[in-house]
Formats: C-alpha cells, structure tokens, sequence
C-alpha cells in the first residue's frame, strides 16, 4: 500500500513536459496547444494535430509533419471522418492545385 502512494505521488511530482515535432520546412512545434490524434485507419496519414484558435493543421502523412493554416474547424471535422483520409487530405488539404488555400506565410 505504502508502495503504491509512493508511486503515484512520484506520477504526479513528475514535470509535465510539453511533445516538439519537427515539421517541414518549419522546424520544432510545440503540440502543447494542439489536439493530437494518433490515426490508425489511413496508410497516408498516421497523425492529425489542430489548433482550433490559430486554425492551424499539423498532419502526419507518409512519416514526416507538415503544416497548414487557416484551416476551418469544419474542414479539420471533415478530414477525421473522410471514409479516406488520404484521398480526402490529398485533395483538399495539401493538393497544390488548390491554390495553396491552405499553405501558411513564412
């Protein structure tokens, strides 16, 4: 008993330390404001990161992170139910024919 208090105050003690991932063309990004979600269902896209203030899109597809920006909080909804979420990150996220609607200003 004594152990497992011990334990669990050491959890807790721990300092919370906030995950970087590096992103194309960008460099480290701190997810400290991002909802992750870890994606099984797709062979593009393994993560998907959205900060609804900045309207900002952190994917994951094919191993590396790249950003997007000013993306509506619907088109963020819409990508984590596409029934592909490759086809559907592919065409309406990251596709250059689309005018870069979503490529952030460095």
């Amino acid at each position: 008993m004594v152990r497992a208090a011990a334990l669990l105050l050491g959890l807790f003690a721990a300092p919370i330390v906030s995950e970087k991932v590096e992103v194309r063309g960008i460099g480290a990004v701190d997810l400290r404001t991002f909802e992750c979600r870890d994606i099984n269902r797709s062979t593009v896209v393994q993560r998907v990161c959205y900060e609804a203030a900045q309207r900002t899109l952190l994917v994951e597809a094919r191993g590396a992170y790249q950003q997007f920006c000013n993306v509506p909080a619907e088109t963020y909804a819409a990508l984590m139910v596409a029934p592909s979420m490759g086809l559907f990150f592919n065409r309406t996220v990251s596709d250059p024919g689309s005018g870069g609607r979503y490529r952030c200003a460095i």
